[in-house]
Order: structure tokens, then sequence, then C-alpha cells
């Protein structure tokens, strides 16, 4: 990843108080936040870089990592522990000498991929750094397994997105982050999801629960009603005399299990019991009658 520098994205001088990179800040992700510029790509990747800014330089131990080490900071305690060993291989191998800057600077050369002519060649590895997305799925589309491309740091991944998965739940995708460092190994890449529910059910784990309108007869009566599923409609057979707010279950209509291949949760259906309106005059005759004999 391009080194981003943190000052630079806040405006601010690199002596600048707390207080003046909080005000900043503040200023900035007012300007920038995505409900203010719907659907403004370039201002959502400001609004990102504006918060990665404030999270370093608003922490005064990570700013003083940053400070020091730059675009290297997160390595900062491998630094600190590869220059103490090598400070003590030196005192063994020439108790006589020091250890000056020049030293100091070799052993962040080999650490980081540079090599000074002092160096005999040894390069410690550091793994990569981690990558963070977002993806926004639909709970249709999280209903099946299905493959979907992404492209991270200019680099087309292709992912299996397993059915069932919930949302704002994170994988990892092992190796798809930054590239490792004088051979290290490469980071992960987690990727966070996030899931819209446009649909007339309310998912809770595998669990469906959705409500549907029940006239007055059929509750009284008993009859049949065609119900919506997640997959279609189904016939159900309502008994006499439901009441409002009747329950019922259909087993394994429900939503995927998580990695569960061809298990399902269960739907719930919540019986609406709609009185009937702008009633006629027979009807009203007919209804004092039942208010009668009961």
């Amino acid at each position: 990843m391009a080194f981003i520098d943190y000052y630079k994205v806040l405006g601010v001088s690199r002596k600048a108080t707390e207080a003046e990179i909080k005000k900043s800040y503040r200023k900035l992700a007012r300007k920038y936040h995505p409900d203010l510029n719907p659907n403004d790509s370039a201002a959502e990747k400001k609004f990102k870089e504006i918060n990665e800014a404030n999270e370093v330089l608003s922490n005064p131990e990570n700013r003083k990592k940053y400070d020091e080490y730059g675009e290297h900071w997160q390595h900062a305690e491998e630094y600190e522990k590869a220059k103490h060993q090598e400070q003590q291989q030196k005192s063994t191998t020439n108790p006589f000498g020091g250890y000056n800057e020049e030293d100091f600077s070799d052993a962040f050369s080999s650490m980081f991929g540079g090599r000074s002519a002092g160096q005999q060649g040894r390069q410690v590895q550091f793994r990569g750094q981690d990558f963070n997305a977002k993806l926004e799925l639909s709970l249709k589309e999280v209903y099946t397994t299905h493959k979907r491309t992404l492209t991270i740091n200019n680099k087309n991944i292709r992912i299996t997105i397993p059915a069932g998965i919930e949302n704002d739940q994170i994988i990892k995708i092992k190796g798809h982050g930054g590239k490792g460092i004088n051979g290290g190994p490469n980071g992960d890449l987690y990727i966070q999801f996030s899931i819209s529910n446009k649909t007339n059910f309310k998912r809770d784990g595998d669990n469906l629960y959705t409500t549907v309108d029940l006239d007055l007869y059929t509750a009284l009566l008993g009859g049949d009603l065609m119900v919506d599923t997640f997959t279609g409609k189904v016939k159900l057979t309502v008994k006499p005399e439901t009441q409002n707010g009747t329950k019922i279950k259909l087993k394994g209509k429900g939503f995927p299990k998580y990695r569960k291949e061809g298990q399902y949760g269960d739907l719930f259906v919540t019986y609406n019991i709609k009185t009937p309106t702008n009633l006629s005059v027979k009807e009203k005759e007919l209804f004092l009658e039942l208010a009668k004999l009961r």
C-alpha cells in the first residue's frame, strides 16, 4: 500500500497538539461524511483516510511510533527488539566499541528493504499488513452459496460466499493482505459483511419470522391460506377459532445454516386477524344476531 502522510491528511503540522488534531479531524469528518456525500466514491475514500489518520495521531503511543518510523510504525516493537539484539551482538564481538546512530541506520535498512555497505546481508522478515474490506449484500444474495469477485488494491480476488452468512460477520482470506517485507509472509484480508434486508421476513440467526393477514371468517371457521416463504408460496390449513397473534412454525423453511449444507432453520408465521370494515346493513344485522347468541 502507498505511504500516506497522516499529518497531511488532517492538514496539521507535525508539531500539532492533540486539541488541534481533534479539531481538524472533526471538521474534515463532517465535510466528507458519506451521509453528506452520497454516491461519492472520492469522498468515501477521503473519509476513510481521515479516520485512519485520526486513529494513529490521536493515540500518543501510536503517534510516537509513527513519528519515528513513518510507514513502518506498526513494526516499531519488532525493530526495537532487533536493534537491541544487534547491540548485544556488537557488544560481544567488540567490547570496546559503542553502538552509534549509523549502526541503528544499518539495522533499520536491513529490516525494511535496504542494505548498507557494512551489513553482512542478514535481513529481518516481517509479515505484511492486514487489509480490511466491507462487502454489502442483500438477504436474498446470502440465501445461497455463490462466488463473488472483489477488487482489492487493484487486484481481483475470487471468493466463495457461503450461504447463511450473518450481518457484520467477518471472514479471513489468508495471504491476500499486504506484501511481506524482506520475504516475510503476506498479511491477510478481513472482509466484513453488511447485509441489507428489504424482504417481509425478519431474520434471527437461522430462523425467519413473518406476519400474515387472516380474514375474520377464515379465523372463525377455518380454511386454507396461501402464505409466502423465502422460496415461494405454501398452503396452510387454518384451524377453526384461530386467535389473533397465533404463531405457527414451518420446519425447515427458515434460513440456511452457515457452513451446514442442506440444513435450514424454521419459519415462524404470526396471524394478524383483520376485522372487516364498511359493513353492509345486512352484515350488521347478522353480527347483531351473533352477538345476541353469545
